[in-house]
């Protein structure tokens, strides 16, 4: 998949194929809920899975009931269709 800097509209097209992502400054962010940490945690286990599979890697936070994202493309110093890509992966495998 490229890893070409998209330009703001391409990222707002982007953004509507993805539910509750939001773009700050170079990244692609959101928070998931979940009912305990136990959750949270096989969540964020199964994403890294698909992000080291994918060799991109997104920022993670998480504890008790939530699990938040972070997905830039450092060397491009932005976004890229790998990000959307991965936001989309991560969307699928939340339940």
């Amino acid at each position: 998949m490229a890893r070409k800097k998209l330009s703001a509209a391409e990222i707002e097209t982007a953004l509507k194929d993805l539910k509750d992502w939001k773009v700050e400054g170079v990244n692609l962010k959101k928070r998931f809920g979940f009912s305990n940490f136990a959750e949270a945690l096989d969540f964020v286990n199964r994403a890294g899975a698909i992000a080291e599979e994918r060799d991109h890697h997104p920022d993670i936070l998480f504890g008790w009931g939530y699990a938040e994202f972070s997905i830039t493309t450092h060397d491009t110093g932005g976004l890229t269709e790998n990000d959307f890509a991965l936001a989309k992966k991560i969307d699928e495998i939340f339940i």
